[in-house]
């Protein structure tokens, strides 16, 4: 029995893309959106709630506008993250300003490193992400097998 990693299913062609930008970061998001919009158009968009907007207002693409990040969107995120259905997440976040929402933002990051799916948190990564070959190719993303752990015995014994 492997405890450490599986293979699972391939990751098609379409990527499921999730796109979050506090408020001093939207700026540079649709920005970087507009720059990449072909690639992104290719792709299945998710993004909280004004971001989310904005985006599709400045893109003229579909988007999947889940809660503002503050009243659960994040949270949505996470929760589509830990389900499989999220491939990678682009969150430009800003490291300058602290959040009401810090530990939902906090929890977001940790469940896409527990979940193994790509993260970029500025512009430059987030250029490397969608310029991969990766990007329109299927891929067999390799995840964390938490079987120990959901077995794991909780009675104090």
């Amino acid at each position: 029995m492997n405890n450490h990693i599986d293979i699972i299913p391939i990751l098609s062609e379409r990527k499921r893309i999730a796109l979050v930008a506090h408020d001093f970061k939207k700026k540079d998001l649709i920005e970087w959106a507009k720059f990449n919009r072909e690639t992104l158009a290719q792709h299945n968009i998710v993004a909280t709630g004004t971001t989310g907007m904005l985006l599709e207002n400045e893109l003229q693409v579909p988007i999947t506008k889940l809660k503002s990040g503050p009243l659960g969107g994040d949270q949505q995120i996470g929760a589509r993250i830990s389900e499989g259905v999220i491939d990678f997440l682009i969150f430009f976040w800003d490291p300058m300003e602290q959040q009401p929402h810090d530990p939902d933002v906090k929890a977001l990051l940790r469940i896409a490193m527990v979940w193994n799916i790509p993260v970029a948190c500025n512009r430059t990564t987030a250029d490397f992400l969608v310029s991969s070959p990766l990007m329109t190719t299927s891929y067999s993303k390799v995840e964390p097998n938490y079987e120990h752990y959901e077995k794991r015995n909780i009675s104090g014994n």
